[in-house]
């Protein structure tokens, strides 16, 4: 057993006090799929098949690639079963938010950059020319075949196009739910430099073909994932320079004041709801000495959190995070992660950590 300590600033000034980050039991790691910079996104189909949903190149998007499916019925074994995007020539498609719709199909938001000149501005760094407007992705097969529709809402001002991220759930109202995010522009004629970000709930009343917003979520938040507690309550995980959670009571209206759930550099987050009712909670650590993927489980629907376990490493100064985790019907708990070295893997991949939630 591996044990990391970090340190967490308590509300005396200057008093830290050094916490155990623990691997969970039965932790086994694996290469699920190299030379994919990922940002993986998971979801258990009714049969038990669990269906990761990631980026295909070994790059942060500065070359042209697509979504692509992989699934796995263990979490350590996975094929391909498709490629989710065709994106269009001097384009790539990355940007993504999945989950099921009410009759079963998948369903898959995908944005991302174009690499044409854009006439309101001059030419860009390589494929920052402008965001894309979201395709809608729908496959009833299991991710084997898609159909897609350009029927995602497009945004007026100084503002770019929505980003989606995180999960799309089913809400008690009957309703789709997901997050999306944009950035306000400096100098929209001279460039595509952002000075700030803001976060929204978007709902679809029509099983996911279409789409509107809600509210805001974070008003300086980018990547933001949604989380049905049932009735009317929700909770987004969001990013700013640490993960904050949101809680909403009236259906995403509203939104209350955030509560600072990791440190600093401890991003991005993404929230699951455990077989004994609990709220697990895993992030990616991008803090030299201590970087990979942790997550913590909460007993009282996220207001308070507790031992935090440590569930991959990777090599100080590499690029990792984006957990996704699902439970299988077995109770083993997949995580899925992206790095770009770790100590047993040199290149971009899409790690998976597989284990038991400690009792």
């Amino acid at each position: 057993m591996r044990i990391f300590f970090s340190a967490i600033l308590l509300l005396t000034p200057f008093l830290l006090c050094a916490q155990e980050e623990i691997e969970p039991p039965g932790l086994k790691r694996v290469v699920a799929v190299e030379n994919v910079c990922a940002w993986p996104n998971l979801t258990l189909l009714p049969d038990g098949t669990v269906v990761a949903i990631f980026f295909n190149q070994p790059a942060h998007g500065t070359v042209e690639g697509d979504l692509e499916c992989y699934a796995s019925r263990d979490g350590l074994v996975w094929e391909k079963r498709s490629t989710v995007t065709a994106h269009e020539a001097d384009t790539v498609r990355m940007n993504h938010a999945a989950g099921l719709a009410r009759n079963g199909d998948l369903v898959v938001l995908c944005s991302g950059w174009s690499n044409q000149k854009q006439p309101q501005r001059p030419k860009q760094a390589a494929f920052r020319d402008d965001i894309l407007r979201s395709w809608v992705l729908r496959s009833s097969d299991g991710g084997r075949t898609w159909e897609k529709r350009d029927a995602f809402p497009g945004v007026e001002g100084n503002w770019t196009e929505q980003i989606p991220f995180g999960d799309i759930w089913t809400g008690d109202d009957g309703a789709l739910h997901t997050s999306v995010y944009q950035g306000e522009f400096t100098e929209p004629t001279k460039s595509t430099k952002i000075k700030g970000w803001r976060s929204w709930h978007f709902r679809s009343a029509d099983d996911g073909w279409t789409w509107e917003a809600v509210s805001i979520i974070g008003p300086r938040h980018n990547e933001t994932d949604i989380f049905p507690l049932g009735g009317q309550s929700w909770l987004a995980a969001a990013r700013i320079d640490a993960m904050e959670l949101f809680r909403s009571d009236d259906n995403g209206a509203t939104w209350q004041e955030p509560v600072r759930v990791t440190e600093k550099n401890e991003i991005n987050g993404h929230l699951c709801r455990l077989e004994d009712g609990k709220l697990l909670l895993s992030y990616g650590v991008r803090i030299d000495g201590r970087r990979g993927v942790c997550a913590k489980i909460s007993s009282d629907e996220g207001r308070t959190w507790g031992q935090v376990w440590r569930l991959a490493d990777t090599v100080d100064g590499g690029d990792c995070g984006y957990p996704a985790s699902v439970q299988l019907p077995d109770g083993a708990l997949v995580t899925a992660w992206y790095s770009r070295h770790t100590s047993t893997h040199d290149g971009y991949h899409l790690g998976v950590s597989v284990w038991k939630e400690p009792k």
